[in-house]
């Protein structure tokens, strides 16, 4: 069987200054960031002060 992708698996919230000390980034503007060990861009939104990030997941089934 094919693998079967998810692009909206995870989906990870948090103030801008969260999502700053988690990356080690700054985020100064609005817009969208890659960052390390990120599989999609962060969407960040500083007037609502909020990063979002829908992390992507690809299944597989495997015969035992």
């Amino acid at each position: 069987m094919a693998p079967s992708a998810v692009p909206r698996s995870l989906r990870i919230t948090g103030s801008v200054a969260d999502w700053e000390s988690w990356t080690g980034l700054p985020l100064p503007v609005l817009g969208r960031y890659v960052f390390p060990e990120g599989l999609a861009v962060l969407e960040v939104d500083r007037d609502a002060d909020r990063g979002e990030y829908w992390e992507p997941n690809v299944w597989f089934i495997h015969r035992v």
